[in-house]
């Protein structure tokens, strides 16, 4: 793994700034040795993540603060992973209204939610101290045994 452990990145809740923080994250994933697969999938979580604080914590408006904290993990119960959190100053809303929207409502948009939740191990919704949403989601790597990108050891 790198001796870079940790990204911290802030943006604005301008749209235009998400393209910035995927190719961050995506290289910073690979440099912590993630496959393309997870790699994909931490990319895609954190851009759901953002799109929502963006959308409904800031309603749209451009010019607030996001702060963007992503850091390796070691736990010796489920193994290595990573561990991303986002922090926000926009609305608070009760923890039990952030769900995605029925899967059976055919239509586009509303799924990030359920997105998240499908390619991270863990996610967790807080209110922030002082104002606003703090969203922790972790991802742990697959065992050898059960990754599709492992090969069978040589003779």
């Amino acid at each position: 793994m790198s001796e870079s452990a940790e990204l911290n990145l802030e943006i604005t809740s301008d749209p235009g700034e998400l393209a910035q923080v995927r190719e961050a994250i995506r290289k910073w994933a690979i440099v912590q040795q993630w496959s393309d697969t997870e790699v994909a999938d931490i990319v895609l979580a954190a851009d759901e993540a953002l799109s929502n604080v963006i959308r409904h914590g800031y309603d749209g408006e451009p010019g607030h603060p996001i702060e963007i904290h992503v850091r390796a993990l070691a736990d010796d119960r489920v193994g290595s992973g990573l561990e991303i959190v986002v922090r926000d100053y926009g609305k608070q809303v009760p923890l039990d209204q952030i769900c995605g929207r029925d899967l059976d409502d055919i239509r586009p948009g509303g799924l990030g939610v359920h997105i998240i939740h499908s390619v991270m191990s863990e996610v967790k919704y807080e209110h922030a101290p002082g104002g606003g949403m703090r969203l922790v989601m972790r991802k742990y790597r697959a065992s050898t045994s059960a990754s599709p990108d492992a090969r069978p050891e040589e003779p």
